[in-house]
């Protein structure tokens, strides 16, 4: 099995989209990495109580990826041993007429996980610097002041945008949650293996729509719009990692592996030490305790 660094996959430096890779051999076979990734992923789960019991961290988990980039097998597979109460995930699809009345960053804050949880979100906002820079005529639905027509959409309000997010996830962090930013990096090709699975096996033909394939033309201006977001808004509090994803398996066991060796340096995460009062009288407690079961 091959050792990695988180250093591998973390955006850094101003990227090529293009020369990321999509695969990546990790010198196992399947079955090697869903055995890896089991090992990680109950490490995860009692790193989640622990983070729990503190209650001065939350983690925010975003994911983001083309069609078909394996989001949410990624979320079932990944968080598998958690806690129910330690993990809470969110879809964010086409905004609601109540999200519109707001600012397209309302629905994601009120989403955020409270201290002590993890909070996954599939699809983020920065849906807001994609989908709407592909398709910039979604705008005029967010019923902004200064956007009356397209030609209010210039260069500078994408800028101002990147710098909104960026004051959003540096307020957060701040505050006490910890930001990972996944982009599951797939090839044109495997997404197209992928839609085709849809469309031969009977019990997937319901994750397919129409919509895919019109998307799927767009997809030099996806990359385009991804690379340039990357780019913008991969920062020391909130970075970005370039999860090549062509290979399921691998992609859980990478992120599963960021998110374990990345929260297992915060040294000050562990269980609140009980008051002195209470550590002292341990044994009187258990006593009281035996003692009322050998009354029964």
């Amino acid at each position: 099995m091959k050792n990695i660094s988180i250093s591998d996959f973390k955006i850094t430096d101003a990227i090529d989209l293009k020369k990321l890779p999509t695969a990546i051999d990790m010198e196992a076979d399947d079955d090697t990495l869903k055995k890896e990734l089991k090992t990680v992923r109950k490490k995860l789960g009692k790193l989640q109580d622990t983070l729990y019991a503190h209650d001065k961290y939350a983690v925010l988990v975003c994911l983001q990826g083309m069609d078909t980039a394996g989001k949410d097998s990624l979320i079932r597979e990944v968080f598998k041993d958690f806690n129910v109460r330690g993990v809470v995930v969110d879809s964010f699809k086409v905004p609601t007429s109540l999200e519109r009345d707001h600012d397209y960053l309302w629905r994601h804050y009120i989403a955020l996980p409270a201290r002590g949880k993890f909070g996954v979100h599939n699809r983020t906002h920065y849906e807001n610097v994609l989908v709407t820079r592909v398709h910039p005529e979604y705008l005029l639905g967010e019923q902004l002041p200064d956007v009356t027509s397209l030609d209010d959409v210039t260069p500078e309000f994408w800028s101002q945008r990147f710098q909104q997010i960026n004051n959003f996830e540096k307020h957060i962090a701040a505050n006490g949650t910890i930001i990972f930013k996944f982009f599951l990096n797939i090839s044109k090709d495997e997404q197209k293996n992928r839609l085709l699975r849809r469309l031969d096996k009977k019990e997937k033909n319901w994750k397919f729509s129409a919509g895919d394939l019109e998307e799927r033309k767009l997809w030099d201006n996806y990359m385009a719009c991804y690379q340039e977001a990357l780019n913008n808004t991969s920062k020391p509090n909130a970075p970005w990692f370039s999860i090549p994803s062509d290979n399921k398996k691998t992609a859980r066991y990478l992120v599963a592996k960021i998110l374990y060796d990345t929260l297992k340096t915060y040294t000050d995460i562990k269980e609140p030490e009980l008051d002195t009062k209470t550590k002292a009288n341990i044994d009187a407690y258990k006593r009281e305790l035996n003692k009322e079961l050998h009354n029964k």
